[in-house]
């Protein structure tokens, strides 16, 4: 059923179009996940949609008594009313508190909040978080939600993909994560010059079918065909588990990565970094350390000991409050261990992006800031100048003589970060940094990344960035250790969800192993199998490969007849049918084939 249709759609601000003649259409149980650059329209278009915008041109069409739920980027919220009012209405308390998925809903947005506090005293997130609660309470035919991530930490944003995928009602949803993108929706749009790109199946898909398109066009310009290629490159070759049983075809993907390198030359990296550095970068020696000061606020650290050396990508993971800012204040040096020392090495050259926006001139033209920090720097074997960089991070043509005062906070972090990166630091701390960055800025952040030889420590709640940028996880799970994660990300929701202390004193393997005196987990059948199962697990993936290689050489033989009988239509037209039969059995197979490679790498 459809349940909204645009047709010929325009709606611009000022001189620019973002929407031009666009026409599509909603049914019931779609689940479209829209991208795009910032300022392309993507907050405009599901506005037009909600039918909170009134389009300068089109029509849209809703169908009779549609429920649609809307988060947009900014609340309504009474701060007058108390957060149950608010997210519970006039609900009484034995009808909402015997609903097992409006206590879970409550259970993890609002766990941390007084339901009897003023919406009023709530911080920005807060506010954020009980507006989608509110929303979600509710039953909807669509639910539109603008950036639904902002606010929440891996567990929650885990949580709430998973909420999703199990609601009746079609989704529309802008983010820039893209974990979270590839977990909800089965289609993509993409925002771009006033038009709207439609690709099956969510990023993954999404990014190889622009490729393809790209490369069979041959219009696509080449550093960005190269961007795109190396992002396909990391999907493919990263853990299963980083895309959600991406639909693409197998040899579709690997013809595509065959000649391309992994992202980052990590040999080549940590020899560069070893001669910027040296050996010491930073050594906690029996470190104790609370987030408010010695011996107050809650436990972040106790008696932890770890090295960070040359070379090192951890990414930092914890639920909001655990203390992953303290930790790298404590690296910066902006605040002591309540005990223990903190060995710096000498040749640290240190560059920390905090949550906190710094103060910058506000007159100053933008490129004038990054200038009076150097005008050149070299990033790997290559030399940018602030111009390029700029360029690089979204700041293209005239946006480079703006006025800073005159940018938004996430143009603002964006100018903070290169300023950062331009002072050549060996050493990066990153708390947040993708905060209003759109995928595109992201990609060519993550890009300029690669090529940085030194030493990185992340906080990130976008899975996706994280997982990319970074080699190994570590987790503050509330215990005062450093808990090393193998099996990243999904390692730490499942101990989360367990609630096990399947934790080590940091420091105890510094090979990147937790220290039991055990076997390594390595050496046990994946997937907790027994040796029979894994051979007979092994056995079914070489019987669907030999499937596979016979289609594909029965899809040749097709193909070579159906050139043959091309003024043959009955013919043809069998020919074809059996090609299509052949197609369904082939996707069949490799999702099968899929699944069981999934399980065997877990």
């Amino acid at each position: 059923m459809n349940l909204v249709n645009l047709e010929s759609v325009s709606h611009a601000y000022g001189p620019k179009p973002l929407l031009s003649e666009v026409s599509l259409g909603i049914e019931a149980g779609d689940r479209v996940g829209v991208v795009g650059r910032n300022g392309d329209g993507k907050t405009t278009l599901i506005s037009v949609i909600a039918g909170t915008v009134k389009p300068d041109g089109g029509r849209v069409t809703h169908t009779r008594g549609l429920r649609i739920g809307f988060l947009s980027q900014r609340d309504d919220l009474d701060p007058a009313l108390a957060v149950r009012q608010v997210v519970l209405a006039d609900r009484a308390e034995h009808e909402w508190a015997g609903d097992q998925a409006i206590r879970e809903i409550l259970a993890n947005l609002l766990g941390d909040i007084d339901l009897s506090a003023k919406v009023g005293e709530l911080s920005g997130g807060e506010r954020r978080r009980t507006a989608l609660a509110r929303l979600l309470i509710d039953e909807h035919d669509l639910v539109i939600l603008d950036e639904p991530t902002n606010h929440l930490d891996i567990e929650a944003i885990a949580w709430l993909a998973g909420h999703l995928s199990g609601r009746r009602s079609a989704l529309l949803v802008v983010t820039h994560d893209r974990w979270f993108l590839d977990a909800v929706s089965t289609r993509t749009w993409e925002v771009v010059d006033g038009t709207v790109q439609r690709y099956e199946g969510g990023y993954a898909a999404y990014v190889l079918a622009k490729a393809e398109r790209a490369r069979i066009a041959q219009a696509a310009e080449e550093r960005r065909q190269n961007l795109m290629r190396k992002e396909i490159a990391w999907l493919r070759r990263g853990p299963p588990a980083r895309t959600s049983k991406p639909k693409f075809r197998i040899e579709a993907a690997q013809a595509l990565i065959a000649n391309e390198p992994p992202a980052r030359n990590t040999v080549e990296l940590l020899n560069f970094a070893s001669a910027r550095l040296g050996k010491t970068v930073y050594d906690l020696d029996d470190v104790t350390l609370h987030a408010g000061g010695p011996a107050e606020g809650p436990l972040v650290l106790e008696r932890c000991t770890w090295q960070f050396g040359p070379g090192d990508r951890i990414g930092l993971i914890g639920v909001n409050g655990s203390g992953k800012s303290s930790v790298l204040r404590l690296l910066a040096g902006s605040i002591a261990p309540d005990s223990g020392k903190v060995v710096r090495g000498k040749t640290v050259r240190l560059a920390h992006l905090s949550q906190e926006l710094g103060e910058l001139d506000p007159s100053r033209r933008v490129l004038e800031t990054v200038e009076e920090v150097r005008k050149f720097v070299q990033v790997g074997k290559r030399e940018w100048t602030a111009s390029q960089l700029l360029e690089r991070l979204g700041f293209r043509g005239e946006a480079q003589w703006k006025v800073v005062g005159d940018l938004s906070g996430g143009e603002r972090r964006r100018l903070q970060l290169l300023r950062l990166l331009m002072d050549d630091p060996n050493v990066l701390l990153l708390d947040e940094p993708t905060n209003d960055l759109d995928i595109e800025t992201l990609n060519e952040l993550e890009d300029l990344l690669d090529a940085w030889p030194g030493t990185l420590v992340l906080v990130s709640h976008d899975r996706y960035f994280l997982e990319r940028v970074t080699d190994r996880c570590v987790a503050l799970l509330g215990d005062g250790r450093l808990s090393l994660l193998p099996g990243g990300v999904d390692e730490y929701l499942e101990r989360r969800s367990s609630g096990t202390a399947l934790t080590a004193r940091a420091g105890s393997a510094p090979t990147g192993t937790e220290a039991t005196g055990e076997a390594p987990a390595a050496a046990a059948a994946p997937a907790g199998l027994s040796a029979k199962e894994l051979r007979e697990a092994q056995k079914e993936l070489s019987r669907l490969e030999r499937q596979l290689d016979k289609i594909a050489g029965r899809e040749e033989t097709l193909h070579a007849a159906m050139a043959d009988a091309a003024a043959d239509y009955g013919k043809l037209a069998s020919l074809d049918a059996e090609l299509k039969d052949l197609q369904a059995q082939k996707e069949s197979i490799e999702l099968e084939w899929m699944e069981l490679a999934e399980k065997l790498a877990e």
